[in-house]
């Protein structure tokens, strides 16, 4: 009787525990562990930070540097559109 009851929750375990892991519960209860192995060491948040202020900063020059290319775009096309610019037979 022990034996079927041990092959019945053997087959039941992987089926429960993916359930429960799956599960808000699950998820939450992950969330907190995580948080605890990061809270651990500040390092790892100071790092996390600086990297993201780095990326920040990337970020903004590279709009810059497409907000004023897009201007100079605009800019030729207006000027070729006034015929001030050489161009070649318009389509």
């Amino acid at each position: 009787m022990i034996w079927i009851a041990l092959i019945v929750l053997a087959f039941m375990i992987p089926e429960i525990l993916s359930t429960v892991l799956d599960s808000r519960l699950g998820r939450a209860l992950a969330a907190r562990v995580e948080d605890r192995r990061l809270g651990a060491g500040e390092d790892v948040v100071v790092d996390r930070v600086r990297y993201l202020e780095g990326e920040v900063d990337r970020l903004s020059r590279e709009m810059q540097r497409l907000h004023e290319e897009g201007e100079f775009l605009q800019k030729l096309l207006t000027e070729r559109s006034e015929g001030r610019l050489p161009g070649g037979s318009p389509d």
